[in-house]
């Protein structure tokens, strides 16, 4: 997860996106796949940080499956995300600060434990969550306080 917020931070210094981070291991603990939001920067609306990852991993591995591999992700997922990582077959999800609007591992929804689908990863959620948490804030209290009136 450490690693998770590192990519956090690139995507707010370099890209001035909200910084979340995601990586893919396999069952080894090998990298398979990294990345961060950058849905503006690419005028793409997929291009979340799971999304991004686990996009590298499939390449690196040559296949759409992503079997025994875990997800890293420094916020909660999206239901894109969560659905995304089903379909994958990812093995087990590790998430740091939950997220009360979007969240689709348990705060809003509950995709990734649905019995209706045929996979569902383990979920560990609130993995250094307060410091992915505080990231979160800040930037947007940075964005906020970036505004001018008018």
């Amino acid at each position: 997860m450490r690693h998770a917020l590192a990519l956090a931070a690139r995507a707010e210094r370099e890209d001035d996106e909200i910084p979340v981070g995601a990586l893919v291991v396999d069952a080894g603990g090998r990298l398979l796949g990294e990345g961060w939001n950058r849905n503006i920067t690419e005028h793409d609306p997929t291009a979340h940080a799971e999304i991004v990852a686990m996009r590298q991993a499939g390449m690196r591995l040559g296949n759409h499956r992503l079997v025994g591999c875990t997800l890293y992700v420094t916020l909660e997922p999206c239901a894109m995300c969560a659905m995304a990582m089903i379909h994958a077959r990812v093995a087990r999800v590790v998430y740091g600060a939950a997220d009360p609007k979007t969240g689709a591992a348990g705060s809003v929804f509950d995709l990734l434990a649905d019995p209706r689908h045929n996979h569902r990863p383990s979920v560990s959620g609130g993995v250094l969550g307060d410091e992915a948490g505080e990231r979160l804030r800040s930037y947007f209290r940075r964005k906020r306080g970036a505004r001018t009136p008018g």
